[in-house]
Parts: C-alpha cells; structure tokens; sequence
C-alpha cells in the first residue's frame, strides 16, 4: 500500500513556529493568535535542555528570541523558563516565557489541533534528540483523542533517533536543497512526506514524490503568487508566516 493511501495528519495549511512574525515565534502566544486566525495545523521547532527537557526555540543560541546568552541546550529547564522570549519581539509580549513541549501538548490537545514537530537539535545531539522527542512526544500524544503529530527534521539523525522511540509517529524529510543522495535517506528512512523549500518546489518534484507514495510540502510562503502557483502544480500542504494573509479553507 502506498504511504499516499495512509491517512495524513495535517490541514493544508500550516502556521509557521505558530504566528512566528505578528507574534514572538515558537511561544503559546504566537499559537494562539495563529489560532485566532483559524489556523489548526502548526509548525515549530523542538531542542532539548542540558537536563532532557524538550523545549521550543529555532537557534541553537539565545540572544535573537529571547534575553538569554549562549547556546541554550547548555541551560536547565528551569534557567530556561525564567527568560523573556517575548519582549525582542514588541513591548506588547514582554515576559512571554519559552514553551515547553509539555506546555504546547497541553494546549494542543485543549485546541483539538495538529503539529508539524520540527526537530532542530544541538549540533552534535541530532540521534539523542530525536529520540528524546520521540518518546517524550509519545507519552504526550497518547490516547485516542489526541491531536494530529508529524516529525519533521533537516537532520536525518534526528528522525532516526524519532522512529526508534515512535515509529508509529509519521516523518517527513526537511530540505533546503535537493542535496545528493536525499532520496536514498527519504527511502531509509520511510518519510510519508518531504517538506522542501518553496523555490526548490516543482511539478516535476510533486510528481517524483507522489510516484514514491509520499505527499510534497513546502515552506516557508508568504506571497499569494507562489502559493497559487503551488496550488495548481498539486502541492500537498504550505508552511505560512502569513497567517492574516491566507485563510486556511482547508
């Protein structure tokens, strides 16, 4: 059976790292007012603290969302949890703190919506990660009423370490550039999706990876151009900053 047959567990549209531009990215605020926006299905990035908590935030340092120093994986959850990852963002969210996996489940869960769990390790803790994530995300996503869960990763690591601990967790091949050998790592790996940069993003690829029996996403669109474009060659889903831009009809 294909993995094109096996059901999907994102809308179309998706919320990048929640409202990450009209809202400080990877926090519950910006969450909520993709939300508001009638956003159900979010993306956002995953990383562990130096004691296994996993927590959102895209870089592997501090300074450029939050008031905090250094790499942030070499922190407690509990140094984490005191930082402001609001007030770089506007005056209006000062104090809004970093979210825990634990804390975005809880409101997930409340919401009835889906997440596309990026997960963006420490340089050097890619399989560590992946696995951590993939069995802390089990215990979080479980019972019948959770919500939609998808890992992605640009780390194939990552997902290696994802499938050992939630094989039962689908994945989805994150890339920047169609690098050599990626659709050996997509087979390996048994990805249902690839989720590629927009401008890497072609018919020709759509149908490549249909043929393979995956879906083909893209990130991160913004413009109404490029997203009707994509639309009509048959893309499968489009990671969007611009949640007061596009209406996510489905």
């Amino acid at each position: 059976m294909s993995l094109l047959d096996t059901p999907w567990p994102l809308p179309f549209w998706i919320a990048h790292r929640g409202a990450g531009k009209l809202a400080p990215e990877n926090t519950l605020a910006a969450f909520r007012l993709g939300a508001a926006h009638g956003y159900r299905a979010f993306e956002c990035d995953v990383k562990l603290s130096r004691d296994g908590v996993p927590f959102l935030l895209h870089d592997s340092t501090l300074e450029r969302t939050s008031n905090g120093r250094g790499t942030a994986g070499d922190l407690s959850w509990g140094e984490l949890a005191q930082l402001d990852a609001g007030g770089w963002h506007s005056r209006s969210y000062a104090g809004e703190p970093l979210a825990s996996l634990a804390g975005l489940a809880a409101w997930l869960r409340a919401n009835g919506h889906a997440l596309d769990l990026e997960i963006k390790p420490t340089p050097g803790q890619e399989r560590h990660t992946g696995e951590t994530v993939g069995r802390v995300a089990t215990a979080l996503w479980s019972g019948a009423d959770a919500p939609p869960l998808l890992f992605s990763s640009f780390r194939p690591e990552a997902l290696e370490g994802a499938r050992a601990t939630a094989p039962q967790v689908p994945r989805a091949l994150l890339l920047d550039t169609l690098w050599p050998g990626w659709d050996t790592v997509a087979d390996h790996l048994e990805v249902a999706a690839v989720i590629t940069n927009y401008q890497v993003m072609s018919a020709k690829l759509i149908e490549r990876l249909h043929h393979a029996g995956r879906r083909a996403l893209v990130y991160t669109v913004n413009d109404p151009a490029p997203a009707a474009w994509l639309q009509e060659i048959g893309i499968d889903g489009i990671v969007t900053d611009a949640v007061d831009r596009f209406a996510p009809q489905h």
